[in-house]
C-alpha cells in the first residue's frame, strides 16, 4: 500500500512539472517577434530593415536570390533563354522583342535587375514596365497616379531603389496583406470585390495575382489594364480583345502572316482560378509560400518557389500521398501539357510560314487570307497563354490541355485557309 502511494506521488510531481514546462513554454518564453509588431515607416522598402524585426521571414525572403532548375524540370530560377528548348518561339514572336530575350524568371530580388537587363527594353519603353517590379511604385504612383505609365522608364529608374519586398505586399504599421497596383486594384473593383472586405485567406492570393496576370498598355496613356471584362478564361480574354477596347488591336504585326498578334504575359492567376485548387480555397500562398517552423515559431516562408522544394509542407497538409508520388503526379501533367505546348508551338509556327507564302500568290483571295490571320491569331494566343502561364498547365491541367488542343486545330485550320486562299498547297 506504501509503494503504491509513492508511486502515485511520483506520477502526480511527473505531470506538474510537465504541466509547468508547458505553462512556462506557453506564456513565458514564446519568441517576442511572435507575438509583436515592429514599427516600420510608410516608406521604409529595404527589406533588410523589415528583417531585423522579422528575421525569420527575412531570411527566407534571401533564399529568392537562388538561381536553380526546378525539380519537376519545368521553370526554375535560372536565366535561361527559352527559346534553346522550344525554338518555334523565334519563329512565333519575330517581328517584335521577345524573338530577341525570353527567359526564365528568376526570383523577386533580381526583377528590377532583370528589367533593366533585357534587351526587351530601350529609350521609348514606357514607365508601365515597372509596375510590378518594385515597391518604389508606390510613392511614384502616388505623386504622379497614372501619368508614370507614359513617363519614360529611364526618367523613373533614378527614383527606384528596390525591387519587389516586403511592401509590396504588407503594410508597414501591422503587416497586414494589401496590394499596392492600380491596375489590379480596378480590376478587382469591376469584378465586384472590395478589397478592404476581402478575407486574409483570399488576400493571400491578391498579392500575388496583383502581378501574376495578364495585361495590356492602353494604347496613348500606356495605363495598365487587366483584360477581365468578360472573365478570366483564355477564350473571354480572346473575345474582349477582339472588341479593340480603347483602341487597342495589337501587339505587333508579324512580318510573314501579317496577321495582328497578341502576346500573353503571365496569366497565373486567371488559370489557377478555376482549377481544381483555387474553385477549393488553396490560395497561392498555401503551396507556394508555406507555413514553416523555427524555434518554436510558426511563420510564414517568403521563399517564393516551386511547391516541389517543400512538398511536405506545401502539399502533404492536405494530400496524404507520399513525397514521391507527388512529385511523380506533377511531373507527368507537366510533360503532358509542355508535348502539346511543342506541337502548339510549332504548327503555329508553321502556320505563319504558309500564310506568308500564300499571301505572296498571285490571285490570293483577300477574304480568306484575312480569315487565315485570324485563325492563326487565336491560335498563338491560346499556345501562348498557356506557355507564358508559370505553371507549365499544372495550376489548371484541364484548362491547359484544352487550349492547348484548340490551338492546335486552329492552326491548322488557319494553315487550310491559307492554302485555299491561294489555290496552292504549301
Amino acid at each position: 500500500m506504501k509503494s503504491k502511494n509513492v508511486l502515485l506521488k511520483i506520477l502526480l510531481a511527473i505531470v506538474l512539472v510537465v504541466l509547468i514546462i508547458i505553462l512556462v513554454r506557453v506564456f513565458l518564453l514564446s519568441p517576442p517577434s511572435a507575438v509583436r509588431l515592429a514599427a516600420i515607416p510608410d516608406t521604409e522598402y529595404d527589406p533588410a530593415v523589415w528583417g531585423k524585426q522579422y528575421p525569420l521571414e527575412y531570411n527566407s525572403y534571401l533564399k529568392n536570390k537562388e538561381m536553380a532548375p526546378s525539380p519537376t524540370g519545368f521553370g526554375g530560377s535560372v536565366k535561361d533563354q527559352k527559346s534553346v528548348k522550344e525554338p518555334e518561339i523565334l519563329m512565333n514572336f519575330k517581328g517584335m522583342a521577345f524573338s530577341k530575350d525570353y527567359t526564365e524568371d528568376r526570383g523577386h530580388p533580381y526583377a528590377m535587375d532583370d528589367l533593366k537587363e533585357t534587351k526587351r527594353i530601350g529609350p521609348t519603353t514606357p514607365g508601365s514596365c515597372m509596375t510590378c517590379k518594385t515597391a518604389n511604385l508606390i510613392d511614384i504612383y502616388k505623386e504622379m497616379g497614372w501619368n508614370y505609365a507614359k513617363t519614360p522608364l529611364a526618367e523613373l529608374l533614378p527614383r527606384i531603389k528596390h525591387p519587389i519586398v516586403c511592401a509590396n505586399c504588407h503594410q508597414p504599421q501591422n503587416m497586414k496583406l494589401r496590394v499596392i497596383n492600380p491596375a489590379f486594384i480596378e480590376a478587382i473593383q469591376k469584378r465586384g470585390i472590395d478589397l478592404a472586405k476581402a478575407s486574409r485567406e483570399d488576400m493571400r492570393t491578391f498579392v500575388c495575382a496583383q502581378c501574376h496576370v495578364e495585361y495590356y498598355f492602353e494604347p496613348k496613356s500606356k495605363r495598365v489594364i487587366l483584360p477581365w471584362d468578360k472573365g478570366l478564361k483564355p477564350q473571354d480574354i480572346y473575345t474582349y480583345y477582339k472588341d479593340v477596347p480603347f483602341g487597342f488591336d495589337m501587339d505587333w504585326q508579324h512580318p510573314d502572316s501579317g496577321a495582328k498578334m497578341l502576346k500573353a504575359q503571365h496569366p497565373d492567376y486567371e488559370l489557377a482560378s478555376s482549377g481544381v485548387h483555387g474553385k477549393s480555397g488553396v490560395s497561392c500562398a498555401d503551396c507556394h509560400m508555406p507555413y514553416m517552423r523555427e524555434g518554436g515559431r510558426k511563420y510564414t516562408s517568403h521563399w517564393v518557389t516551386s511547391p516541389m522544394k517543400h512538398i511536405q509542407a506545401s502539399c502533404r497538409t492536405c494530400h496524404a500521398q507520399d513525397e514521391k508520388w507527388l512529385l511523380e503526379r506533377v511531373q507527368t501533367t507537366q510533360n503532358n501539357v509542355f508535348q502539346l505546348q511543342r506541337i502548339a508551338g510549332q504548327t503555329i509556327a508553321r502556320a505563319h510560314e504558309v500564310i506568308g507564302k500564300a499571301s505572296a500568290a498571285t490571285k490570293v483571295n483577300q477574304t480568306g487570307l484575312s480569315k487565315a490571320r485570324e485563325l492563326i491569331r487565336n491560335a498563338q494566343w491560346f499556345w501562348d497563354f498557356i506557355a507564358a502561364e508559370n505553371s507549365m498547365g499544372f495550376h489548371n491541367p484541364d484548362q491547359a490541355l484544352n487550349t492547348l488542343g484548340q490551338s492546335i486545330d486552329l492552326a491548322h485550320q488557319a494553315i487550310a485557309t491559307a492554302n485555299l486562299a491561294a489555290g496552292t498547297q504549301y
